[in-house]
């Protein structure tokens, strides 16, 4: 790495590091405040304010970073130029690229950085973080989905369900195992189908086998076309479960995506999802584009204020702008693939358009 390589970087991650203290400490302060009511309603200990805090600060990290960059990005170049070292190094026959090219390659790292965090560590937060809202603070039974099945407990009764569709009052391929209080299997009660109606569960072509709980043989098997059964949660209950894809990586969301469609479900949601957790880190290197040429731009005028001011509008628009593309995407206007990566490609033809016009 050459001496202006190594200046340059000093001062871009120094400027990063200050931007991003400065957002994630907003951040953390407008989400702590939106709820400390709910901390105080349920009379939440002390420690949980802490591991909420602690697993809220990788997502705030990574949800800022793109407008930190922008901002060191824009900082870094309009430093240059306020100071006259950008006149200086390019009489000395370095050219505008030469110069911007340590960022470039560092908004390249950073991106790396963000879709290795999405994949691994966002999603273990967002598990840890619904943990303590739903079990620790609100005393909900967890309900545990792992791609394609959903398991929680209600008294003596477990229940697993392949798919839910909450929207439409329905469970697909719904067992119920209940166990006496030995933990011996009594019942086994399986349906292909139950339904949400007039407030109860009803459970169509029902099959019920009821076992000794010595010998596991079973002494009793029945068949209904419809039965009602007592299920204490309802199709609400089960939003959250089916859309926690906060909770899900790429991988992962790729592997479920497989299964629903091999299994005849609409998976577009989920792939609006896949895609987004690959588009969002590419906003680091899109918001480095971006600020570089407005900082050229600007010239001697490029101060830190006019830097603080860009990072906030541009964010304002583009997160703007993505979620009204997701929106759009879950709603089946327009392709998955173009509601996550749209506003990130439009803004990273913008920062190019600026930068190769730029006179040199």
């Amino acid at each position: 790495m050459t001496l202006l390589s190594r200046y340059v970087l000093k001062s871009f991650y120094r400027l990063l590091l200050l931007a991003l203290t400065a957002f994630v400490g907003i951040f953390l302060l407008i989400d702590f405040f939106e709820r400390i009511d709910d901390f105080l309603e349920h009379g939440a200990r002390g420690s949980l304010y802490f591991l909420y805090l602690l697993n809220n600060f990788p997502i705030a990290t990574f949800q800022v970073i793109p407008l930190a960059i922008l901002l060191a990005a824009f900082g870094t170049i309009g430093g240059l130029a306020r100071s006259n070292e950008l006149t200086a190094i390019r009489s000395g026959g370095i050219s505008i690229w030469r110069i911007i090219l340590p960022l470039i390659r560092a908004a390249v790292l950073l991106t790396l950085i963000s879709l290795a965090a999405n994949e691994y560590l966002i999603p273990l937060n967002q598990k840890n973080i619904n943990y303590i809202n739903r079990v620790e603070m609100q005393g909900k039974v967890e309900i545990y989905y792992k791609s394609d099945h959903i398991w929680f407990r209600e008294g003596n009764r477990i229940f697993n369900i392949r798919h839910s569709l909450p929207d439409e009052g329905l469970l697909k391929e719904v067992t119920i195992f209940e166990f006496d209080d030995s933990f011996h299997l009594i019942e086994r009660k399986d349906s292909p189908q139950a339904r949400f109606d007039s407030g109860a569960w009803i459970f169509e072509n029902l099959a019920t086998r009821r076992f000794d709980p010595k010998s596991g043989m079973i002494i009793e098997s029945h068949i209904f076309p419809e039965k009602k059964l007592q299920l204490a949660k309802k199709p609400e209950d089960f939003i959250e479960t089916l859309y926690k894809t906060e909770q899900m990586g790429f991988f992962e969301l790729r592997s479920l995506i497989e299964k629903l469609q091999g299994e005849g479900y609409d998976a577009r949601r989920y792939k609006v999802d896949m895609h987004s957790r690959l588009a969002h880190p590419f906003a680091c290197l899109t918001m480095a584009i971006l600020g570089i040429p407005f900082a050229l731009r600007k010239g001697r005028g490029a101060s830190l204020s006019l830097g603080v001011t860009l990072s906030v509008a541009i964010g304002i628009i583009f997160y703007l702008l993505q979620a009204t593309l997701m929106a759009l995407g879950y709603a089946s206007v327009i392709p998955p693939f173009a509601a996550a990566w749209s506003a990130v490609l439009l803004f990273t033809l913008i920062g190019l358009w600026l930068l190769l016009s730029t006179r040199n």
